[in-house]
This record gives structure tokens, sequence and C-alpha cells, in this order.
């Protein structure tokens, strides 16, 4: 019983499911309910709605009259427009950042992600992910393009659960490192050219790993329920 304090208010309940639905214990398309929540977390069903609600503002889960909510489905046509919108966004973020972004603003990037402070096996996915994201937004905004950022930010919220499977790998983490610095030096050395390319493909290297890892586990999931199926 992942048990929470009855004063525990609707944002601890929603972090905690979200977490939840990123770390695949809640499975995609899972049914829940308002009533299944709060006896799980020992509270009543006034903050879980208000979890909820929120949850289905992000699109973690639909919300549908008299059926109860479901985590949103995996689609792996959806992924791939995604990952294509992304790579587009992230490509002329570079040259933008290249004209107006500071020195010291990529030195330090490059420096952050030095592969010798690479960590192979980050046991905190939810930090990886915040600091992989980090690294893009921190190039999308110090080319002062607000409006690209925005809708950047948007992808990444939209394909935050796949890319936390990108790290679950050690040599992923460590080709970020690599490829991250790379990036940032090649932007101090005004190689726009070759920074979008590797850009491009950092993203689809990315988007194809997520991709076969997501396959395997829908695969699993649809082997469970078909013996669950034949009891």
């Amino acid at each position: 019983m992942d048990r929470l304090a009855p004063r525990i208010g609707a944002a601890a309940i929603y972090e905690r499911l979200k977490e939840m639905i990123l770390n695949f214990e809640i499975y995609p398309g899972s049914r829940i309910t308002e009533s299944d929540i709060a006896s799980h977390f020992g509270v009543s069903r006034t903050p879980v709605r208000e979890a909820l609600q929120r949850l289905a503002q992000e699109g973690q889960i639909s919300i549908r009259t008299k059926q109860g909510c479901f985590v949103r489905q995996i689609s792996i046509s959806e992924l791939s427009q995604f990952y294509r919108v992304r790579t587009a966004l992230e490509c002329l973020s570079l040259e933008i950042a290249a004209r107006s972004m500071a020195k010291d603003a990529l030195r330090a990037l490059a420096d952050e992600w030095d592969p010798a402070r690479c960590t192979a096996a980050p046991t905190d996915l939810s930090r990886m992910v915040e600091k992989e994201e980090s690294f893009h937004m921190t190039l999308a905004y110090g080319g002062g393009n607000r409006a690209l950022a925005k809708h950047l930010d948007d992808i990444n919220e939209r394909i935050r659960v796949i890319r936390r499977l990108d790290f679950t790998a050690g040599f992923r983490v460590e080709r970020t490192y690599e490829e991250h610095n790379r990036i940032a030096h090649l932007l101090l050395d005004g190689d726009v050219s070759a920074a979008k390319s590797l850009m491009a493909d950092h993203i689809q290297r990315s988007e194809k790993f997520a991709r076969s890892v997501t396959l395997e586990q829908l695969a699993r999931n649809d082997a469970k329920t078909a013996q669950l199926a034949t009891r």
C-alpha cells in the first residue's frame, strides 16, 4: 500500500501518480478510478479528483464520463510525429543560439556536460531526464526566441514518459554526455551545420532506442494480458 497521510493534498498525490505513470507502475491504457486511488493512498476522493484533473490537463490520462480515467496509450505513430517536430525545433534552436547566445553560457553548458562528469548508471531517472531536457531548453531560451522554447517545452511534456526509457541503459547516458558536450563545442566554434547534424542524429537515436524498448514492454504486457484471459 502506497499510503500517504490523510492531510497530504492533491499536489503530493499528483506527483506520486505521475511518477507511477512515468515508471510504468501504472501501465499505458490502464483504467483507474477515484475510489481505487483514494483507497490505495488512504485519502479522501477530493484531493484525488484534483490530482486527476491536473494529470488530464497534461495529457497523462483521459477522463471518460461514467467510465473512469485511463492512462494515455503509447502511439508509435504519434511518437514519431512528436520527434519529427522536435528535431526541426531543436535544429532551429541551434541556429538562433549560435547567433545570440552568450559564449560564456555555451562554455558553461559544455563544462556541465563534460563526459568526465558522467555517472553511467543514474539511480534517479527523473533527475536525468530533467537534466537532459534542461540542456535543450537552455539552448532554446539562450537564443531568445520564447515562442520556439514554448513549443519545444510542449513537445517535451508529450514525450517525457518515453524519454525516461532512454536512460535505463548506462551506455545511453554516457553517449548523451558526449553528444551534448560536442554540440556545445561546435556552437562555440561556429560550426552550426555540424551541430545541427549531430543534434538530429542524437534525437533520432534517442527515438529509435525508446521505441524499441516501448515495443518490447508493450509485447510483454500483451502477453500478460493474454495469460490472464486464459485463466
